[in-house]
C-alpha cells in the first residue's frame, strides 16, 4: 500500500478516532471512582472492598500488556484495534449487568485485557498513519484522549451514575466503546501486523541501569497519586463537599491533569525531565497535604478545595512526559518497548495506589491524604538519590 493511500483523508480522520478510543478507555479505568459508594452498596460490599475494582483493572492491565503485545503482534492493525474496542464494549456490558462483586472483579479484567490491547497499538498505529514532521503531534492527539477522560470523562461518568445510577453508567462506557470500534473499522486503512517478538525479547531492557532505575519511580509517583482517587466521594466529603460536588472537584482535578501533562511536555523540552518532575512532587504533596489538613480540621473552604484539586490533578498528570523522556534517553534504540514498559509502571502504581487507598480508607479521609502526600515526598526523595544514573545508550 502506497503511503498515499495510508496518509490519505480517511487515514488522518482515523487518528481523532483512536483518540476517542483510549478516551473511552481513559472513562473505563477511573470512572468508578465517581460512583463507588452506590456501586458498594448495590453489591453488598463495602467501599474500601468496591475501590479494588479500580486495583483490579490496573494490575490486569500492568501484567497483560506487554503479553498481549507479544500474542497479538502479527495481527492486522485494524482487526485487532477493532476487536479490542469490541472487547472492552463487552466487557463494559457484562460489568454493568454484574449480579455480584465477584462478577464485576471478572469483567474488570477483562475490560483490562481490551484496554492493554488497544492503547499501546493505537499510538504506534496513528504513528504510521502520517507524515514524520506529524508524528509528535499525531501521538500527543491519541494519548491525550487518556488525558482528557480525567478531565471530562470521570465527572460526566459520575454525573450519569448520580442520575440513572452507576450500571448505566458503565453501560455508556461499553457503548461509546462500540461506536468508536465501528469508526475505527470505517476509517482505519489495512496495516500488516509486526514481526513477532518474543517477551524475554522485549523485558530485555530492563537489564540497563537507568532504566531499571527510572521505572519503579513511575510506579511510586501514581502510586502517590492515585492513593485517594478512586475514593473521592468520601475523601472528599471530608473537606464539606458532597456526593454531587465531588463532579466538579474532578473536573478541577482533570483541568489540572491536562494542564500538568501538556505543560510538563513543554518544560521537559526546555529544562530536563528531572526539574519538571522535581516541580511535580512537590505540587502534588501540597494538594494532597492540603487537602489532608481541611479534613484534619474541618475547615469549609470549597474554593481552596478547587485549587487544591488543580495542584493535584497538575502534579499528578505532569508525571509521564518527563519519564518518558529519560527512558528514550537512557535507551533510544529501544523507545517503543521502555514506552510500553513505561505504560505498565503506570497502570501497576494506580493498582498499588488504589490497594493501598483501600486499606488506609478504614482509617479516615485524613490517614489516606497524608499516606499519598508521604507517597509524594517519598517519591521526590527517590528522584534526588537516582536522578544522577547513568542515561546513555547501551
Amino acid at each position: 500500500m502506497s503511503d498515499v493511500s495510508l496518509r490519505g483523508r480517511g487515514a488522518r480522520g482515523a487518528v481523532p478516532a483512536l483518540a476517542l478510543g483510549t478516551f473511552a478507555v481513559g472513562t473505563d479505568a477511573f470512572v468508578v471512582a465517581g460512583f463507588l459508594p452506590e456501586l458498594a452498596a448495590d453489591l453488598g460490599v463495602p467501599t474500601a472492598t468496591a475501590g479494588q475494582a479500580v486495583t483490579v483493572f490496573a494490575a490486569a492491565y500492568a501484567l497483560l500488556s506487554p503479553v498481549l503485545a507479544t500474542l497479538t503482534a502479527r495481527l492486522p492493525r485494524r482487526r485487532l484495534l477493532v476487536g479490542a474496542l469490541v472487547g472492552l464494549g463487552a466487557a463494559n456490558l457484562a460489568s454493568a449487568l454484574a449480579p455480584d462483586f465477584g462478577v464485576l472483579l471478572a469483567s474488570r479484567v477483562a475490560a483490562a485485557a481490551a484496554a492493554a490491547a488497544f492503547t499501546p497499538n493505537a499510538g504506534a498505529v496513528a504513528a504510521s498513519l502520517v507524515r514524520p514532521e506529524r508524528r509528535a503531534r499525531a501521538l500527543a492527539v491519541v494519548v491525550g484522549g487518556l488525558t482528557v477522560a480525567t478531565a471530562l470523562g470521570v465527572p460526566l461518568g459520575g454525573v450519569v451514575g448520580e442520575w440513572t445510577g452507576w450500571r448505566w453508567a458503565l453501560g455508556a462506557v461499553a457503548g461509546l466503546a462500540l461506536l468508536v470500534a465501528g469508526a475505527v473499522a470505517a476509517l482505519l486503512p489495512y496495516l500488516p501486523g509486526n514481526p513477532r517478538v518474543p517477551l524475554r525479547e522485549r523485558l530485555a531492557v530492563l537489564r540497563h541501569p537507568a532504566v531499571r532505575a527510572i521505572l519503579p519511580l513511575t510506579v511510586l509517583g501514581m502510586a502517590a497519586a492515585y492513593t485517594v482517587y478512586a475514593y473521592s466521594v468520601p475523601a472528599l466529603a471530608a473537606v464539606g463537599l458532597t456526593a454531587r460536588d465531588t463532579a466538579w472537584a474532578l473536573g478541577l482535578y482533570g483541568i489540572g491533569a491536562v494542564l500538568g501533562n501538556l505543560g510538563a511536555g513543554l518544560a521537559t523540552d526546555r529544562v530536563g525531565g528531572v526539574r519538571v518532575l522535581r516541580v511535580g512532587y512537590v505540587l502534588m504533596a501540597a494538594g494532597l497535604a492540603g487537602l489532608g489538613a481541611l479534613a484534619a480540621g474541618g475547615v469549609r473552604m470549597p474554593v481552596l478545595v478547587g485549587v487544591l484539586m488543580v495542584a493535584w490533578g497538575a502534579g499528578s498528570w505532569c508525571q509521564t512526559p518527563p519519564q518518558q523522556h529519560r527512558l528514550i534517553a537512557a535507551a533510544p534504540g529501544e523507545a517503543p518497548l521502555v514506552v510500553a514498559l513505561n505504560s505498565s509502571a503506570i497502570y501497576a502504581g494506580i493498582g498499588a495506589g488504589t490497594l493501598t487507598g483501600g486499606l488506609t480508607a478504614r482509617s479516615g479521609a485524613v490517614t489516606m491524604y497524608a499516606t499519598a502526600a508521604g507517597l509524594a515526598v517519598l517519591a521526590l526523595v527517590y528522584l534526588l538519590l537516582t536522578a544522577g544514573e547513568r542515561t546513555a545508550s547501551w
